[in-house]
């Protein structure tokens, strides 16, 4: 690959060096990306090369092209920062369009993870904050931790936890300083009618539906905030090609 060395380079070194700095920081956020890995709602495999490979392309195009003043990777970093911001418009209005099925898929991820919620401790950790963040248990509500070996109430479990629910499922004891891991256990060998003293009966999906309105400028604020480092993005990149581009033109006379 031949790069050009301008006699009379004009091409900003701000912006040049602007762009750099831009993709360290967009490598960086994608990389946090990984940490959703460990969901069994997705195949981590295909997730951890999916990222892998957008992280290390989109981070290759953006530096390099920068540094070295390469108009094809500057093209192509610019051009695929406009493709993910055209996904995120079209994921968003997908959503509000169909919010049913939005719905029987977060209710299908959220048992999947269940099912697995021994298996990985980030996985638990994660539903357990989620769970005592919006005072919820299950999907649906308590019932759903039948799906999990270890809480199902069938007569062939030999698990200590049977028909219980995790200990975020639990309402906080504010006498109580240390955290009681026990709390759920053989809750659901109880009346339902009971189980308001103990845990939390709403399903986690009705409380995030109910928490979404309350944050809307919240969420639209975060939206933004992404779409407009996006949009800066694309402007450094398609500024930098220009100044390039001005640069080879004027040498070329």
């Amino acid at each position: 690959m031949h790069y050009y060395r301008y006699s009379n380079a004009e091409v900003s070194c701000w912006y040049k060096y602007l762009l750099f700095s831009y993709n360290i920081v967009f490598w960086g956020v994608l990389s946090d990306l990984t940490k959703v890995t460990g969901l069994h709602g997705l195949d981590p495999v295909v997730l951890v090369l999916v990222v892998g490979i957008v992280m290390f392309t989109l981070g290759f195009a953006g530096c390099v092209g920068a540094l070295r003043e390469n108009i094809c990777l500057l093209k192509f970093f610019c051009g695929t920062i406009v493709l993910i911001f055209l996904l995120e418009v079209a994921v968003a209005v997908l959503a509000v369009l169909f919010q049913d099925w939005v719905r029987d898929k977060v209710k299908e991820f959220f048992e999947n993870n269940i099912k697995s919620y021994r298996d990985d401790i980030d996985l638990q950790n994660l539903i357990d904050s989620l769970q005592k963040i919006n005072h919820c248990c299950g999907a649906q509500g308590p019932d759903d931790w039948d799906f999990n070996i270890y809480f199902n109430c069938s007569s062939e479990s030999k698990s200590r936890e049977k028909c219980g629910v995790p200990f975020s499922c639990c309402v906080p004891d504010p006498a109580q300083k240390v955290v009681n891991t026990q709390c759920g256990y053989d809750v659901r060998k109880k009346s339902k009618s009971h189980w308001d003293d103990q845990i939390f009966i709403k399903g986690c999906i009705v409380a995030l539906e109910a928490w979404l309105p309350r944050n809307i400028y919240v969420v639209a604020g975060v939206f933004i905030a992404i779409s407009l480092l996006q949009i800066f993005g694309i402007f450094l990149a398609r500024t930098l090609i220009s100044d390039i581009e001005a640069v080879k033109a004027g040498n070329a006379f």
